[in-house]
């Protein structure tokens, strides 16, 4: 639930017309930009590393030319979804997820006070980004791309990487490499225009047909809840429509691709907002942007599923959904 602008009958006006030009509209951007425009990376996206671990990463990341804040970030997101308690199934512990043993081997002391603590942030961060330089300077005369042979060898080892003469045919590993490489994106703050979603149109157009609609805690549009959405069942709904499954929740549902700037915002993006924005996880809501500085969302009890300004204190930043930023999330954060 978020504080919420009421829209007169100024918005109300918008109506059909306004959201269907839109929806065309989508296309046409789609088709001017997606041919001969690249996408790019440097640094890191607002918020989306909390900041109590923001330095670390940034630091760490650049620890060798085969690593970037944003993969590490993204294998972070991955493993732990920055949680720094918790213990995986196989004894992997901590915000990096070492099993006791690797650690024993790679953990470093990274805040230099003299222990290896696999539980600390501060020394587990460090050797994330050490093991996995160590691995990349194994792999480095292996052809293909040095990252994701080292993101291979991370997953299944460097001889197979060496032996396979890049990224082994595992699918497992193939998995793996891919996943990290769409998160990536989403940690990275981008550095040019980001290529429009097609799926954009039909999220739009299915978020239009379900204004009026009033807000239900938890709803996700089903029968038995009379067809009824809060903000993230809304979304989640919409690009599901367009056979994009996303996460339940708007803070996971920030990781689902890169993130555009303020100025850059495309009418299908998701729009995000939090009483935190240093940190993704503390997201509280999500809309639809359909352009002119408005949305459509599910803002709270009470109200209907309506237009709302995007431009207001809490405003967080925006996710361009795409397929591969959706199917690279973790399924538990």
């Amino acid at each position: 639930m978020r504080k919420v602008w009421v829209i007169g009958g100024a918005a109300v006006g918008l109506g059909m017309g306004f959201v269907m030009l839109l929806v065309v509209g989508v296309y046409v951007v789609a088709g001017n930009l997606v041919n001969g425009v690249t996408t790019g990376s440097r640094g890191l996206a607002k918020g989306a590393v909390p900041a109590a671990y923001k330095r670390l990463v940034q630091e760490w990341g650049n620890l060798c030319p085969a690593l970037s804040p944003a993969l590490l970030a993204a294998q972070l997101y991955q493993e732990s979804g920055w949680n720094p308690t918790v213990v995986s199934p196989a004894d992997a512990r901590g915000i990096a997820q070492f099993i006791p043993g690797t650690w024993a081997t790679h953990g470093i002391d990274g805040n230099g006070d003299g222990k290896r603590d696999i539980w600390d942030p501060d020394d587990a961060i460090p050797s994330a980004a050490s093991y996995d330089c160590e691995l990349a300077k194994y792999v480095k005369d292996v052809p293909g791309n040095v990252s994701d042979n080292m993101l291979a060898a991370y997953n299944a080892g460097a001889y197979r990487v060496i032996r396979a003469g890049g990224v082994p045919a595992i699918s497992e590993t193939q998995g793996y490499v891919k996943r990290i490489r769409s998160l990536e994106k989403s940690f990275a703050a981008p550095v040019k225009r980001i290529d429009p979603t097609r799926q954009a149109a039909g999220a739009i157009a299915f978020a239009q047909s379900k204004l009026g609609t009033p807000y239900l805690w938890g709803g996700n549009g089903t029968a038995d809840q009379g067809g009824r959405f809060d903000c993230s069942g809304l979304t989640k709904a919409a690009y599901e429509k367009v056979g994009i499954t996303l996460p339940r929740v708007a803070n996971d549902q920030y990781n689902a691709g890169p993130h555009p700037s303020r100025d850059q915002l495309l009418p299908g993006d998701l729009v995000f907002f939090s009483d935190d924005l240093t940190d993704s996880r503390a997201i509280r809501h999500v809309g639809i942007y359909v352009g002119g500085g408005y949305m459509i969302d599910a803002p709270r009890s009470g109200a209907v599923i309506r237009f709302d300004p995007v431009d207001t204190p809490d405003y967080f930043g925006a996710t361009r959904v795409t397929e591969d930023g959706a199917k690279a999330l973790p399924t538990k954060v």
